[in-house]
């Protein structure tokens, strides 16, 4: 389940269909407050996964460099 946008997606999904079901006004925005949520952790998990494939694509070691490291010309 950890960092699943799929299964966020579907939980947002089902508060959505609560939320149009509900009789209650403050159980109806309960839903949409917990629809809101599992929307934003499915994009947060979703950035995630382009973040480490991104990351994973990338040639080892010569890409990044560490910053504060003062760059030293070579002699």
């Amino acid at each position: 389940m950890a960092d699943n946008p799929e299964f966020y997606r579907a939980r947002a999904d089902e508060e959505r269909r609560n939320g149009d079901a509900a009789l209650l006004d403050n159980v109806r925005d309960r839903c949409r407050r917990a629809e809101k949520a599992w929307d934003e952790m499915a994009s947060r998990a979703e950035r995630t996964q382009v973040l480490r494939a991104a990351r994973e694509a990338a040639p080892p070691g010569g890409e990044r460099m560490m910053i504060g490291t003062p760059m030293v010309p070579a002699e």
